[in-house]
């Protein structure tokens, strides 16, 4: 080491300065944000600090592990610190050590040793420092201060093409939304945790359960095999309930989010993508009012109808449900929604209809395989964010229905992307044999008259099963399975609407008109 310090010609100078003046054959590179912004403030940078964190390295073996993490090489300002921390990078890389001669070395392998400085600019690096014990502070302060750099370079952007008014304004707040989030994600890290304080949750947690009557640790989705398959719905698991148009996807989701949030008054939030929140309220109202969905559309109603809906419909009244229709939704506006919805009105689930309809504005893609891999990682990471399940529907492909007898979905039909598969933790299916067979009886004989076969795939803290549930085409509606049969379900089922109480619901007189103020406890009605 001495003898290769004494061979390089002591120059003293300022740290700033020095990557030019050491520079041969090469132009000074551009940065991402120019030195100084059009009121003449300096962009966010900190030479010496930079400069301290580089020469740490070189003197200490084990500091690249503390740094690894936080740092990059365009994290530095100085091109010349860039290149000498891309070959601090190479060699941590191939675990090699990390020396004042390695470094060199690995410099002149990439052929930017000249253009750092030279031998003497690496020297001094290492020169300057005494120890270090403070790397890790100083790596943040050199990745706090590219950020503020990018955020820079990132509101110039954005401001100058705001200016341009042949751009659509939405297509730039979606770039602007995409770019920001990509930001944020570099920023977003965490601290590995002691296992004692993580313990200390999960006995607290199973505690919390055994106290609930119900035994579930999770929230309650209303369907009680389900329920006791997985425990409710576990908060930060993404969940995916895919099967081929007409099996009942949404219906499904409707009856569940029924039970939640009139039955247990679960806060939940669902993100229509499909349909306007007319139509989903719409077919709300036909599975809450056992009404068929044709003459809530028309209005058709019987006098007795009428009252069956003015008084069932107060169930939702006040029901802690949120609906979102925007239509093509992005994952950045839905990440900045869900946050929202925690916040003020304290949601506990979200569920999206359907995770083929959204998109990831605002970021470049090769395939769209490659953008519904982003959304499903992403719904994952906005899942243990908000630490509250997410359910996203989504559609199976169209392979399906070439199967010959077997028509059951199974993972590999997950349409567009593997990804789904990998991301989710539960993975799910609705299957109804009464749709394919055009018949009472499948080719064993068995009744399958209102069948829906819930199929869970894949559970990554659980059993995989089949819940057999029924469904109820005319009223758009999913129930508990009985195994008694249709009809003493049926008999079981008129006019009743699960209320909190356990008491049946039944129009109390025979009337020849209805209100359209539900809320109002008179009993004249308004003829139509």
């Amino acid at each position: 080491m001495l003898k290769f310090a004494e061979t390089i010609t002591e120059q003293p100078c300022k740290m700033e300065s020095q990557p030019n003046r050491y520079r041969k054959n090469s132009s000074r590179q551009q940065h991402d944000t120019p030195s100084v912004d059009s009121l003449g403030r300096l962009a966010p940078r900190d030479i010496d600090v930079e400069a301290a964190v580089l020469g740490a390295l070189m003197i200490e073996k084990d500091a690249y592990i503390l740094v690894c993490d936080i740092l990059k090489p365009e994290s530095f300002y100085e091109p010349a610190h860039q290149r000498i921390y891309e070959a601090i990078q190479t060699l941590g890389a191939s675990q090699k050590p990390i020396d004042l001669l390695t470094v060199t070395d690995q410099l002149k392998l990439n052929g930017t040793l000249e253009e750092v400085g030279g031998p003497a600019f690496v020297v001094r690096l290492t020169s300057n420092v005494a120890s270090a014990a403070n790397v890790e502070f100083h790596a943040r302060i050199v990745a706090q201060k590219y950020l503020a750099r990018e955020l820079i370079s990132f509101s110039s952007t954005i401001g100058s093409k705001a200016f341009d008014e042949s751009l659509d304004v939405d297509d730039l707040l979606q770039e602007a939304e995409g770019k920001l989030f990509e930001i944020s994600q570099r920023n977003v890290k965490k601290d590995v945790t002691q296992i004692d304080p993580v313990i200390t949750s999960a006995i607290e947690q199973i505690q919390a359960a055994a106290n609930r009557t119900s035994g579930l640790s999770g929230l309650e989705s209303g369907f009680h095999e389900l329920d006791k398959l997985t425990s409710g719905w576990q908060n930060s698991d993404l969940i995916i309930i895919a099967a081929r148009p007409a099996m009942g996807k949404t219906a499904f989701v409707l009856s569940m989010a029924k039970n939640m949030a009139v039955n247990y008054n679960i806060p939940i939030a669902i993100f229509s993508l499909e349909m306007s929140n007319l139509q989903l309220v719409n077919r709300l109202i036909s599975n809450v009012c056992e009404l068929p969905g044709d003459k809530i559309k028309s209005g058709q109603l019987t006098p007795l109808e009428w009252e069956q809906l003015m008084v069932r419909i107060k169930y939702l009244n006040g029901a802690p449900m949120y609906i979102d229709d925007t239509a093509s939704l992005s994952v950045f506006e839905l990440r900045t929604k869900a946050r929202r919805l925690v916040r003020e009105h304290k949601v506990k689930m979200i569920i999206i209809d359907y995770l083929q309809l959204m998109n990831a504005s605002g970021m470049k893609f090769g395939s769209r395989e490659q953008e519904v891999r982003t959304i499903s990682r992403s719904l994952k990471q906005l899942a243990k964010e908000l630490n509250i399940p997410i359910i996203a529907l989504s559609q199976l492909s169209r392979a399906l229905e070439s199967r010959g007898e077997n028509k059951r979905p199974q993972l590999s039909d997950l349409r567009e992307s593997g990804a789904i598969e990998q991301d989710a933790d539960i993975v799910c299916f609705i299957h109804r044999p009464e749709y394919y067979y055009h018949s009472d009886t499948d080719p064993s004989g068995k009744d399958i008259r209102g069948l829906a076969e819930f199929i869970v795939a894949k559970h990554r803290s659980g059993a995989v099963k089949d819940v057999n549930m029924r469904f109820r085409a005319n009223f758009a509606r999913f129930e508990n399975w009985i195994e008694e049969g249709a009809d003493s379900f049926v008999e079981q089922r008129v006019s009743k609407l699960n209320p909190v109480d356990g008491q049946a619901v039944t129009p109390n007189v025979v009337l020849s008109g209805g209100t359209a103020d539900y809320t109002t406890s008179s009993d004249e009605p308004t003829p139509f």
